[in-house]
């Protein structure tokens, strides 16, 4: 199965759905033992840095996911899901992420309208397997205001909000992304019907 991590923050039921829509065996969850037992880690959530990381501590996750993702788990970040693997963000100094990637999590700091929100092209950076039939430049949706800047080479796609950011991120059994494949339609259950597929589920 597919633990769905539920730690009191975001969007939940349209990732549930979009699961159970394409046929994933998942369970929504925020026990400790169903995560270490599951065969791969979905993390959704929408909100703020200092707080996502205050109900992972909260329920006692952060050990479980530091330690699942560090064995070599698959995990799928999204949007929070995402931020909180770097090591901070500036919407919450001085609060430690994950820190299971090198790097911080920035403001845009540009004249354009904040969050970033809607569609958006996604260029491809890597031959990522939950690209696998997605083409170049498609279009993914989009909420945020904070964008992940890596210390190391894991950029997957970068996409233009009035300069290129990274919109996703791979490294061996960690694909996170920052806009929301759940709201994306065709594409973005293409996606998730990917990483399904790489967990040996079909």
């Amino acid at each position: 199965m597919i633990a769905i991590v539920d730690y009191g923050m975001g969007n939940l039921r349209s990732v549930t759905n979009a699961f159970a829509r394409l046929g994933g065996s998942i369970v929504v969850t925020r026990d400790k033992a169903m995560i270490a037992e599951a065969r791969a880690i979905v993390v959704p959530g929408v909100g703020a840095f200092g707080k996502c990381m205050e109900n992972l501590r909260g329920f006692d996750l952060l050990d479980v996911l530091r330690d699942q993702i560090s064995k070599g788990k698959p995990y799928l970040g999204i949007c929070l899901g995402l931020q909180m693997l770097f090591e901070s963000s500036e919407e919450a100094p001085g609060v430690e992420g994950l820190s299971l990637v090198k790097g911080c999590v920035r403001r845009f700091k540009n004249d354009l309208k904040v969050p970033h929100m809607g569609w958006n092209e996604v260029e491809q950076i890597k031959n990522s397997r939950v690209f696998k039939g997605i083409d170049q430049g498609e279009y993914f949706y989009f909420v945020h205001s904070f964008y992940p800047e890596p210390g190391e080479d894991v950029i997957a796609s970068k996409t233009d909000y009035g300069s290129p950011f990274a919109s996703s991120i791979e490294r061996d059994n960690i694909f996170a992304c920052q806009f929301h494949p759940e709201k994306s339609q065709k594409v973005g259950l293409r996606l998730l019907q990917n990483f399904i597929n790489l967990c040996g589920q079909n």
